[in-house]
């Protein structure tokens, strides 16, 4: 039986070393938490390359140049002008070529046969840079405890995006379709921004330790953590809609703002029969849609931002401001882009300008759940 300590005496280091491995997740293996970190955010800034290059190859009409899926073969382009000749054939097959572009030159064609290359080779990249980096964490057993299947999750999500993406290229292949079918390319476009949602979450869990996380979500705001999520679906069904105005190219007709035609609903809005098909093919009707559901999100956006203006915590207060000054910037990009009849790099700004506001409502929704709390000192 130890005798008794003077309150001034000095505990002993192995003691220490004893109190301190308490806590299971103290004693769980780390893993290499910032290696991974890094994985996945050169992965974010690939698929956010990705959503861009994705509008470029729409917005240059060249989407339907490779009428082919090949996955791995795909990775070679032509090499010899037989090849060449070759692939223009299976093109001029199409309605495409026969309703819009009958007469383009191989020349013509190589320019748009390259967008589409390197749209899907950059997935292919994509998709190998996701495969090295799992199996190189697996085999030196790097992955963090509780990571394996996230970041399985996170591969599996890329190979569905590969197949629907053939999926809605092969809707303009047949029939008189001259573009892929807007509700396939919403479709496209949507599960982009939910593997680059899930990323950018991984990321932010990486950078602060579990044991912070843990400590950090015991003082979480749960309205405004409800608040945001709510955000953030509302953002995801904008952009949704913003790819079926894109599918048509509605954005291109009704340049006039706030009216559209001279007056506050367009013309014609329900003419297409069966009526259903208007909310897909009509040009007025879906920018229509667009911009009622901009204003309705702008207005959420601020009853948010206002909420999130009462957080206790400073971080958090920033987080939400930011949200709202890019929700702004987001809109009056959006009334440019319409009112010049979206050039290709206004749209793609707007595009751009999508993901960015996407990343910032996730971040501030973060924030509300993992506060980082600051000293009296560091909140003035």
């Amino acid at each position: 039986m130890s005798g008794k300590r003077s309150i001034f005496e000095e505990v002993d280091s192995k003691e220490v070393v004893q109190t301190s491995a308490v806590g299971s997740i103290d004693r769980t293996r780390r893993g290499a938490r910032g290696a991974v970190r890094i994985w996945l955010m050169l992965l974010f800034v690939m698929v956010m390359a990705m959503i861009a290059v994705g509008g470029l190859t729409r917005l240059t009409d060249s989407g339907l140049s490779i009428t082919e899926w090949k996955p791995v073969t795909g990775a070679l382009p032509p090499l010899d002008a037989a090849t060449w000749e070759s692939e223009f054939a299976k093109y001029k097959e199409i309605p495409e070529y026969q309703l819009q572009n009958k007469g383009m030159t191989l020349s013509e064609f190589k320019a748009i046969y390259w967008w589409e290359w390197g749209h899907r080779q950059l997935g292919r990249t994509i998709g190998l840079v996701w495969a090295l980096g799992f199996l190189g964490f697996a085999v030196t057993r790097s992955i963090p405890p509780g990571w394996t299947g996230r970041l399985l999750f996170v591969g599996a999500l890329g190979g569905v995006q590969g197949a629907i993406g053939w999926w809605m290229v092969a809707s303009g292949l047949t029939g008189e379709m001259l573009d892929v079918a807007s509700y396939r390319l919403a479709t496209h476009l949507g599960l982009a921004f939910v593997i680059l949602g899930f990323i950018a979450w991984y990321v932010f869990e990486l950078g602060r330790e579990p044991r912070d996380l843990l400590q950090a979500r015991r003082g979480g705001e749960k309205k405004l953590f409800g608040m945001s999520t709510g955000l953030l679906h509302f953002a995801f069904l904008q952009i949704l809609l913003g790819a079926l105005v894109a599918g048509i190219d509605a954005g291109r007709n009704y340049p006039d703002w706030p009216m559209m035609a001279g007056s506050w609903t367009p013309p014609d809005m329900l003419s297409l029969e069966p009526v259903w098909r208007n909310f897909f093919e009509n040009d007025g009707t879906v920018q229509f849609i667009h911009r009622m559901s901009g204003y309705l999100l702008f207005i959420f956006g601020v009853v948010v931002f206002l909420k999130g203006r009462k957080s206790a915590y400073p971080k958090t207060r920033g987080a939400f401001t930011v949200v709202f000054a890019m929700l702004v910037l987001q809109m009056l990009l959006g009334i440019v882009t319409v009112m010049h009849s979206s050039p290709w790099y206004l749209a793609i700004l707007h595009q751009v300008g999508a993901v960015a506001l996407w990343v910032l409502i996730l971040r501030a929704r973060f924030m509300s759940r993992y506060p980082v709390s600051t000293s009296v000192r560091e909140g003035l």
